[in-house]
């Protein structure tokens, strides 16, 4: 907890109002099915994995997790995407936008500690909470382009509202979690368990891609290049957004110890 507010003093608060956001767009999104005679998603059969053992767990949750965030590899490239005013993902999608922390762009990083072995010492506990710091980002600028480029899909109003009125949600938690990423305290550690070396720089710094005090979606090229630049979320290319959210998150490694069944459900 203390390695967390390092980066954010109000971070516990963050963590439980997103937290609940979540839910009620599972719980919303199911009852909705159901008031239209459509079957839920229920992913309780793939409640499987261990998660953290460490003291102040609920014990009950242990062995019954439903994703992974002790192996992560993390795509920090939104950060510079959204600072980027030359490029955009969908009319340059071979176009390979910086990384804000190369270092967990390789490899597997915990995002909480496993055990209380990985509480002992401070500089690897903060590393944690660090990638904690820029994890819940890349979640949420995912939620942030994934509802726009479904929306566009939306053969009925009533669906299409959902979306428009999810969607921006996803957005605000994506900004404030991108602003407290920013205030990762720099730092280099060595994971104790798997010798994984993991740096996060100082991004208080001038240049414009990776300056942390410029949170807001700099213009950048739009639809085409024959109009002028505009502020956006991006991408919005709606070709495969739904499997290419579930890849990304397969990716980062959020699913590692799932089942063939559990891939298969989708």
């Amino acid at each position: 907890t203390e390695a967390l507010e390092v980066i954010e003093d109000e971070m516990q608060d963050y963590i439980h109002d997103n937290t609940d956001d979540e839910i009620t767009h599972h719980t919303f999104l199911n009852a909705y099915l159901m008031s239209k005679g459509a079957v839920p998603a229920n992913l309780d059969p793939f409640r499987t994995l261990m998660g953290s053992t460490a003291t102040g767990v609920n014990t009950n949750l242990i062995g019954h997790r439903l994703t992974n965030l002790t192996q992560l590899t993390i795509d920090t490239s939104w950060w510079t995407r959204y600072r980027d005013d030359k490029h955009n993902p969908d009319l340059d999608p071979n176009f390979v936008f910086k990384q804000a922390v190369p270092t967990l762009g390789v490899n597997q990083h915990t995002a909480i500690p496993r055990t209380d072995a990985d509480t002992t010492d401070p500089n690897f506990l903060q590393a944690i909470a660090n990638t904690a710091g820029f994890h819940f980002p890349t979640i949420e600028q995912g939620g942030s382009s994934l509802y726009p480029s479904l929306a566009q899909r939306a053969t009925d109003v009533e669906v299409l509202r959902i979306l428009m009125s999810i969607g921006p949600t996803e957005t605000m938690h994506f900004q404030t979690w991108s602003d407290v990423a920013g205030n990762a305290p720099p730092l280099t550690a060595v994971d104790p368990v798997t010798g994984v070396r993991v740096r996060f720089p100082d991004l208080e710094v001038e240049n414009e891609l990776f300056d942390k005090a410029l949170i807001m979606p700099e213009p950048c090229p739009f639809l085409s290049r024959s109009l002028p630049i505009v502020s956006i979320i991006r991408p919005t290319n709606t070709e495969g957004a739904a499997m290419g959210a579930l890849q990304f998150l397969t990716g980062m490694g959020l699913f590692i110890g799932q089942s063939q069944a559990f891939f298969a459900y989708f």
